[in-house]
């Protein structure tokens, strides 16, 4: 009996589409900044809540300690929120860029939105949106309608927040008594809480996005 040799292996081939490896570990960096940009806004919600419990008793030191405590909560806020947006859009261009080999027909606009789209003043409160829609829809599986909630829930937040703190900050700047800062800081406090809700959507809306996009490249468009 003659003896079969082995056959050769197949090199390796990555599916179109699939997640990287480097994507992971990307993606598990922009989930840990993003818990760090939601506990920051909680931590500014605590100090804004702070000035308002001691503008409504008799000032003094405690509230100058108070203001101290505020300014601190809002450097933090930016030290996190400006690496954690950063490394959010990165991975944002990516995951487009891997979508558009795995389903091309599914996007309106070309990969260079996933960038400029944050960029681009007035269009960035709604081309990353339209962008996230198209991914969502491309890593979906067929042929059943994909439900965008996780979409919407992360942008709604994300925009009011936005808007509400722009809104905010300038009433604060223009506040001239304890009455107007107690009204600027409530304010503040809404968006903050609105941007912390925000950055956990968006990790959920990450996470689910990269799910999808995994088992559509594994097991192909028609999986459950």
């Amino acid at each position: 009996m003659s003896a079969t040799p082995d056959p050769l292996p197949q090199p390796h081939t990555r599916l179109p589409g699939a997640v990287r490896p480097a994507s992971q570990v990307l993606l598990a960096v922009v989930c840990v900044l993003l818990a760090g940009m939601a506990l920051t806004d909680l931590f500014a919600v605590f100090a804004g809540l702070r000035i308002r419990m001691l503008t409504e008793a008799d000032p003094g030191r405690a509230l100058d300690g108070a203001y101290t405590l505020y300014e601190r909560a809002g450097d933090l806020q930016g030290m996190v929120t400006l690496p954690g947006m950063v490394v959010f859009v990165v991975w944002f261009f990516l995951m487009r860029r891997d979508l558009g080999v795995l389903a091309p027909d599914a996007f309106r606009n070309g990969r260079g939105w996933a960038l400029g789209g944050w960029l681009i003043p007035l269009v960035n409160l709604w081309m990353p949106y339209r962008v996230a829609v198209d991914m969502w829809g491309a890593a979906a599986p067929l042929p059943r309608r994909p439900s965008f909630w996780p979409v919407n829930l992360w942008w709604g937040l994300f925009v009011g927040g936005t808007l509400l703190g722009r809104y905010a900050a300038s009433r604060y700047a223009d506040s001239d008594s304890l009455t107007e800062v107690r009204e600027a800081v409530a304010q503040y406090m809404a968006a903050d809480l609105l941007n912390a809700g925000a950055a956990v959507a968006a990790a959920w809306f990450a996470l689910r996005l990269t799910a999808m996009q995994r088992s559509k490249a594994v097991r192909g468009p028609f999986a459950g």
